[in-house]
């Protein structure tokens, strides 16, 4: 397991990042980056040590208004409706703050020059900061995540009406349960997830922070962060995007449209798999990346 810290006044906005390594530090440093209302301990663990056994150097960190990093408990009352509608008058930060947020965590752990990889929200992240640190990183691996284009990586209506509507939570155990229900919706068909595993991790995300508003926050922040389609084009970072064919929350049609955008960027489409990281396809993920980095890797030398 990795052993959390804190890092203090972390980049420009001068934030605090909980955040954990793991592995060799000798071997090529791998930034994991989680997506909206995500923590860094939804990074299941087998698939970390999957990594981890690859020869790469791990860290992970919970994005600012998540888990144990700062929360913009100050900022305006986020109006998401408002927001797709196009008035961004509440949105508190954008997804290049959350970028410069990684950045200044490498600064803070010594890391000059990383690989990235980002899952939904934190694909996004990923890119953005791919796009306005290039000299800094060495590859780029964005999963369930689309451009920002609108048409595609769009949410299925079902999924979007089950997940996003309905009352807030306001007890872990009802936070355990829409867990399940969001499972059941989200997750990979092919591989279902244990119900056992799915609420230890729901309580212990509860248990670790429970601000619902801050998952409001950071959607206005990547719908205010627009379409990022035409800059992709000039990214010369090697690349690799990995979808599930069966993501209703995420539709595939992001990450096609990811890898179209990026010279040279190869394609992974996983049947059966949904918006999470189910046990089977770990190996089969780890060795994939771990591929990209060493390619990366080797290009330097």
């Amino acid at each position: 397991m990795l052993t959390e810290k804190i890092a203090k006044a972390i980049g420009p906005d001068q934030i605090d990042l909980a955040y954990a390594q793991g592995g060799n530090p000798d071997h090529p440093p791998l930034i994991l980056i989680m997506g909206i209302s995500a923590q860094m301990i939804h990074w299941p663990q087998g698939f970390l040590d999957a990594l981890i056994e690859k020869e790469l150097s791990l860290v992970c960190f919970d994005n600012r208004d998540s888990g144990h990093s700062s929360h913009m408990v100050h900022a305006p009352a986020p109006d998401f409706l408002g927001a797709m509608q196009g008035d961004f008058s509440s949105v508190s930060y954008t997804l290049s703050q959350m970028a410069a947020d990684t950045m200044g965590l490498m600064d803070h752990l010594g890391i000059q020059h990383g690989h990235l990889v980002g899952a939904s929200m934190g694909g996004a992240i990923a890119q953005t900061i791919a796009l306005e640190y290039p000299e800094r990183i060495l590859s780029l691996t964005s999963m369930m995540s689309t451009t920002g284009q609108a048409g595609v990586g769009q949410v299925h209506p079902e999924t979007m009406r089950s997940v996003f509507g309905g009352p807030p939570v306001n007890t872990r155990e009802e936070a355990i349960q829409r867990a399940l229900r969001t499972s059941a919706l989200v997750g990979s068909p092919r591989y279902p997830s244990s119900e056992e595993e799915l609420s230890r991790v729901a309580g212990l995300a509860w248990d670790r922070d429970h601000d619902v508003v801050a998952v409001t926050r950071q959607a206005i922040a990547s719908l205010a962060s627009g379409d990022r389609s035409e800059k992709l084009k000039q990214l010369t970072v090697p690349t690799l995007v990995i979808h599930g064919l069966a993501d209703t929350l995420c539709d595939p049609s992001g990450g096609r449209a990811t890898s179209e955008a990026i010279p040279g960027a190869q394609l992974l489409l996983l049947d059966g798999m949904g918006h999470n990281l189910p046990k089977a396809v770990w190996p089969t993920l780890a060795q994939h990346i771990s591929a990209l980095v060493f390619a990366a890797e080797q290009c330097r030398t």
